[in-house]
Parts: structure tokens; sequence; C-alpha cells
């Protein structure tokens, strides 16, 4: 085998799927307080997104006004965890420079940076969407039936799903930025840059 065709070989060899799981689960041990503070803020968007869904559903009134100022105040709640998100995964991949330049030598692609950093996302953002999704949904829930408004079982289950979902598309949109960033760092420079 030419030398040229071994190293192409080598080069374009992604180590397996578990390896980057594996990779995303140790930088939320190692970094736990940070991803904890990240997480409870997609937790804390989620929440308040939630309740206004519950809300919204057991709303009698046809005041576009309030429907719009509803619809804004959930928008603007989920921006700001969409910026905090994308900042907690840029403060991620510079502490990680080194780790990124080893990978790189070692012959990880692009691709598979990204998908460690995507990953760790996804993980984040599932814990705090679901928790979120059940306190906001839960507790809002419990408030509009105390005052009378019967909202189903099912209508509490709709709206936790849908804050799940929109909190795990919100992640990981917010870690794409950082993660291609990352991925397109030379593995030298990488390794040369002191954090």
């Amino acid at each position: 085998m030419p030398n040229d065709a071994r190293t192409t070989a080598i080069k374009d060899t992604d180590p397996p799927f578990w390896v980057a799981w594996n990779q995303a689960l140790a930088s939320i041990r190692v970094r736990f307080w940070r991803q904890a503070i990240t997480t409870a803020g997609v937790g804390l968007g989620i929440a308040f997104f939630t309740s206004m869904q519950i809300q919204r559903l057991a709303e009698t009134s046809t005041d576009p006004g309030a429907q719009v100022r509803s619809v804004w105040l959930a928008g603007t709640a989920l921006l700001m965890c969409l910026v905090g998100i994308t900042n907690s995964m840029l403060m991620s991949v510079t502490e990680r420079y080194r780790e990124i330049g080893t990978f790189k030598c070692l012959g990880a692609s692009d691709s598979f940076i990204v998908k460690v950093f995507v990953l760790e996302s996804l993980l984040l953002g599932f814990m705090g969407s679901l928790l979120g999704s059940v306190i906001g949904a839960g507790a809002m829930w419990a408030v509009v039936n105390l005052q009378g408004s019967r909202l189903g079982f099912g209508s509490w289950m709709q709206v936790v799903a849908l804050g799940t979902g929109v909190g795990l598309l919100m992640t990981v949109v917010a870690a794409i930025a950082p993660a291609i960033q990352a991925a397109r760092m030379p593995a030298a420079a990488a390794l040369r840059v002191d954090v």
C-alpha cells in the first residue's frame, strides 16, 4: 500500500459513535456546575414558555392584544435562552482547544468534532427542556385548575411534549455555530493555544 493511501485511510476514519457520546458525557462531568447553570437556564426559559402555553389554552378572552403580548413574552424568553446556550457552548469550545487539537491530530474528522458538541448540547437541552416543561406546565396547570378552568391532563401532556421539543430544537440550533467553529480549527493552532 503506498504511503499516501495509508495516510488517507487513517485520516478519513472517525471514531465510533460511542466515543463521541462518552466525550460529551465527560465534558458535562468535568464542567458540571457551569453545565448545570446552562441546563437551569434552558429549564427556566422552557418553564416560562410552557406556562404561557397553558395560560393561553385556559384563556377564554378574545383580546388579540393579550395574545400578542403572550407570544412576545414567550419568544423573548426563548431568545434569551438561545443566547445563553450559545454563549455556554462557545466557552466550552474555548476551554477545549487542546482537546480538539488532540482529536484532530489523532485523525478525527470535522464531523466527529461537530458530533461531540451537538451531543453535549442535546443532553443538556433534553434535561433542561424536560424539567422546565414539567415544572412550568405543571405549576400553571395547577393554578389554572384552581381558578376554575378545567384543563385536562392531555392538554398538559401536549404542552410538555411541545416544550421539550422546542427546547431540544433550540439547543441544537444554539450549538451549531460553536461546533462548526471548533471543527474548523486547525489542529496545530489548537495545540499551541494556552487557555
